[in-house]
């Protein structure tokens, strides 16, 4: 970054009980989790990931070597990313509780907002989702495989500089799914004053879900469009020309209906919860 440079920032806390438990997570896993999470929302601004300061509180009788794998898995995410480490601060607590900010430059581009979608836009995705919401049914039984599953519940694998790319091509919106992408285009939708429609036959179901849905006797869309955590990219676009090569298009975007703004699946609304409720839900 120089001075007088336009940025980008964002806050995520995780919260141990709420975000992780380490009898699910290793150490590594939630220091790497704490930097992708947080970097995924700078990647929906359509900047680039420069610099986090990081926030930790923990009992005093955790063990000394968990925090040093933490701060490993801190390093390692930050180098992934192309970001620095650049301090924060560390306090005693009863659980633990990580608090990230991270700083990213915009290259001179206006960031990309929630409020941009425009009827007429191309809905479309980049990253998996769901996976981390069937990892975390996997866990919550007992289990710990497929083993693809639980390891995406526990770090969530960001595509870094996805984001800037989807912004050069002219996303007019874009947001990270972390509560499901139904409540998550439901915050871009509303903020832009229009209705979303996705098409259920754009989605591929991985072999991996199907697995876990037939297991459990779940609908394994309902990992789809309302599992949290795997943090991919969703934005609109004003053309197909325009939509990047490795995004997937899922649907459209049209104006509110009766002053109506939301989210539908194949024009239909989705019956039960769209995602992650952070003060209705017990969380991990």
């Amino acid at each position: 970054l120089a001075i007088g440079d336009a940025v980008a920032t964002s806050v995520d806390v995780l919260v141990e009980g709420v975000h992780f438990r380490r009898n699910w997570s290793e150490a590594r896993d939630v220091g790497r989790k704490a930097v992708a999470v947080n970097i995924a929302d700078i990647e929906a601004m359509g900047a680039r990931a420069a610099g986090l300061l990081v926030g930790f509180s923990a009992p005093a009788d955790l063990p000394l070597g968990w925090v040093l794998d933490f701060a490993d898995g801190l390093s390692q995410e930050c180098q992934a990313a192309g970001a620095s480490l650049l301090g924060g601060d560390v306090t005693r607590a009863r659980d633990i509780t990580v608090a990230v900010t991270a700083i990213g430059s915009l290259d001179g581009r206006a960031p990309v907002l929630r409020s941009g979608a425009r009827p007429g836009d191309l809905v479309a995705i980049h990253g998996r989702l769901g996976w981390a919401a069937a990892g975390l049914a996997v866990l919550g039984r007992g289990f710990r495989s497929p083993r693809v599953l639980v390891e995406a519940q526990r770090v969530p694998q960001v595509s870094y500089g996805a984001g800037a790319i989807a912004a050069q091509a002219g996303a007019t919106s874009m947001i990270d799914i972390s509560d499901g992408l139904l409540a998550d285009l439901g915050h871009v939708a509303r903020a832009s004053g229009v209705l979303i429609d996705l098409r259920r036959d754009a989605f591929e179901v991985a072999e991996p879900l199907q697995a876990v849905a037939a297991a459990i006797g779940a609908d394994p869309y309902t990992f789809l469009f309302t599992g949290g955590d795997d943090h991919a990219l969703a934005a609109t676009f004003p053309s197909p020309d325009a939509v990047p090569a490795d995004w997937l298009a899922i649907g459209s975007v049209a104006p509110a209906d009766d002053d109506h703004a939301g989210v539908l699946v194949d024009g239909t609304v989705w019956e039960s919860a769209a995602g992650f409720d952070h003060f209705g839900s017990s969380g991990t």
